[in-house]
């Protein structure tokens, strides 16, 4: 996996409790936040999609027709 390199600002309350999991964990600190930032994000998505459930003019796909393009057999 390629990686990148931030620089970035955080409360000292969340610095303190990284720390902690860190040593605690004996992880590193980038793992933690990379883990963290994948669980928000699987939430984010979550969100995102009872959003576009919920907006009326949203483009909705049934899901027979989903599957139907993908050329697969449902079975109910």
């Amino acid at each position: 996996m390629n990686t990148v390199r931030l620089n970035i600002t955080l409360p000292e309350s969340l610095n303190d409790d990284m720390n902690r999991f860190s040593e605690e964990l004996n992880e590193k600190k980038s793992h933690i936040i990379s883990s963290a930032l994948d669980m928000y994000f699987d939430y984010l998505d979550l969100k995102l999609a009872e959003k576009r459930l919920a907006d009326k003019n949203e483009k909705h796909v049934p899901l027979n027709d989903f599957f139907e393009e993908l050329g697969a057999d449902v079975q109910h």
